[in-house]
């Protein structure tokens, strides 16, 4: 789709700072190839039909894992272990876990069988688990089609009690009051856990755990209340965190719609290794591509450590960068819902203009993304009067700029988790803005060399210039000296470092295969 400049942007330098871009993610992706993760592998076990715990609450794919990797052999890749098993048994995968969980099975011990009945066997229920998955893409795209869907912003309103029985009364709650696409807000710490709690969780500080029954218990509450609405009610969770890889597989069962799944935020504001985080983002990229899932990445979150006007063109250099990672593990454009946000101090004079400049130029510069807009939360107080007007204000930007998912700021920002009231009045606030404004956007054009247009240039210039100095240093580096967000990490320090694994020459891991293949060559 293309998008009539109003910013006069140079589409030169676009096209030079998007292959710049390129070469940095191609550089990264050459490093990704070379590894895989304990957490990598975890979503092997589970993509293969692994679940449940053992007797102490240990999750099977961690028990699995853990087996394996202290016989030194996760190098390889797990599928060709399970596979061996499956072989020499007979036994299924989730059967060969439990067999291992009471110690009644070592795979390390069982003689190795012929390498091609190996893959045989796991390429067939490979492919067979992978066929639920992409049922449930035509399971929403069937609703969008029975539906329709709905044109302009969505909006986007956050459940966070702790309790999943809680969220589904407000999720159905802020549906009924208009809401587009649910997240719920994943507990405090748990990006930091190894491991993904199981069952329905009922306890969590400052939202509620990501596990599968609670995707699938809030999947089943969106759709009823959708029939009942009439309209597609999209769930939203986080794919971030030392199990980024595991919840993209556990999402992709249960029919997510959107995953917050970025490349730097985990090292950046989690302090998760950078390797680690590079490396499975891209497995978990490549599972949300084929499930139909759209992403969100982090970029708005640079802007609560750094300046909004000074830091601006970080963020329109990381969108370059996610972009390119994005694309290179299978993501359609129509799937990246490159994030920033309005962060600006309320007090810089003419603060308004250089946001909206910014937003136009995520547009322009990204025609086809379903760009992910953050209110503003920085400079909220606590004073809701003044902070339902800086809420409008942004408001403003996202129907004059055509953003797609539109996370709703709200009044009680900086005071508390938000009431079913407080989303009712946001909700208000945006839906007046959008049909008062609807085609504002339209009918006005930028003065030609004005504010807005000098300010969209000169950051287009500015991440330009640090597009090529990533490239020159590596993507690696750049992290390590704290250009995004004002942040440094170290490349061997950080959560994780003992999960990254060096792949053998004849590592096997059939999804990429098979997604791959889908993805690049038979397309879904």
């Amino acid at each position: 789709m293309k998008i009539e400049s109003k910013l006069n942007l140079d589409l030169s330098l676009i096209n030079k700072a998007r292959e710049s871009a390129k070469k940095i993610a191609e550089e990264t992706q050459n490093f990704i190839d070379k590894h895989t993760t304990t957490s990598i592998e975890r979503t092997v076990c589970r993509l293969l039909g692994i679940d449940g715990i053992d007797e102490f609450g240990a999750p099977l794919p961690n028990v699995i894992i853990e087996h394996i990797k202290e016989n030194n052999l996760l190098g390889k890749g797990i599928a060709l272990y399970l596979g061996n098993a499956i072989v020499a048994t007979n036994f299924s995968p989730q059967e060969v876990a439990e067999k291992v969980a009471i110690d009644q099975l070592d795979l390390s011990k069982i003689p190795m069988h012929e390498l091609s009945r190996i893959k045989e066997v796991i390429y067939e229920l490979a492919s067979e688990n992978l066929k639920e998955i992409a049922k449930n893409k035509e399971i929403r795209n069937n609703f969008l089609k029975e539906y329709g869907d709905k044109k302009g912003p969505l909006i986007y309103v956050i459940v966070a009690t702790g309790n999943i029985y809680e969220d589904i009364i407000q999720a159905k709650a802020a549906a009924r009051q208009g809401a587009d696409i649910i997240a719920v807000i994943r507990s405090t710490g748990q990006s930091l856990l190894d491991y993904v709690p199981y069952g329905a969780t009922t306890e969590g500080y400052g939202g509620t755990y990501a596990t599968q029954e609670n995707f699938k218990l809030m999947r089943t509450a969106l759709d009823q209340v959708g029939k009942e609405l009439g309209r597609y009610v999209r769930l939203t969770n986080y794919c971030s965190g030392l199990c980024m890889p595991e919840i993209a597989a556990m999402g992709a069962f249960e029919r997510l719609d959107v995953m917050l799944n970025d490349a730097l935020y985990g090292i950046l504001f989690r302090d998760i290794n950078m390797k680690r985080t590079i490396i499975d983002q891209y497995f978990s990229r490549m599972i949300n591509a084929y499930a139909g899932v759209i992403i969100n990445t982090g970029e708005d979150n640079y802007l609560t450590t750094d300046d909004a006007y000074e830091a601006a063109h970080t963020v329109m250099a990381s969108q370059f960068i996610n972009e390119q990672l994005a694309l290179i593990a299978g993501l359609k454009e129509e799937q990246m819902g490159l994030g920033h946000a309005f962060e600006m101090d309320p007090d810089l004079k003419n603060g308004f203009l250089f946001e909206l400049a910014q937003a136009q130029m995520a547009r322009e510069i990204f025609p086809n993304a379903p760009l992910k807009y953050m209110p503003p939360t920085k400079f909220m107080t606590g004073n809701i009067f003044k902070g339902h007007v800086q809420d409008a204000l942004f408001n403003i930007i996202t129907i004059l700029t055509n953003q797609r998912i539109h996370l709703l700021g709200m009044l009680t920002e900086a005071i508390h988790t938000p009431f079913m009231s407080d989303r009712a009045l946001s909700i208000e606030n945006a839906r007046y803005i959008y049909n008062n404004m609807e085609s504002l956007g339209e009918e006005i054009s930028f003065k030609e060399d004005g504010i807005i247009q000098k300010r969209a240039n000169e950051v287009l210039k500015q991440a330009y210039t640090l597009l090529q100095k990533i490239e020159k240093e590596g993507l690696f580096k750049t992290i390590e000296k704290g250009i995004f967000a004002g942040i440094r990490r170290s490349i061997d320090g950080g959560k994780g470092l003992d999960g990254v694994i060096k792949k053998s020459a004849d590592y096997f891991n059939p999804f990429i295969d098979l997604m791959k293949k889908e993805l690049f060559i038979g397309g879904i």
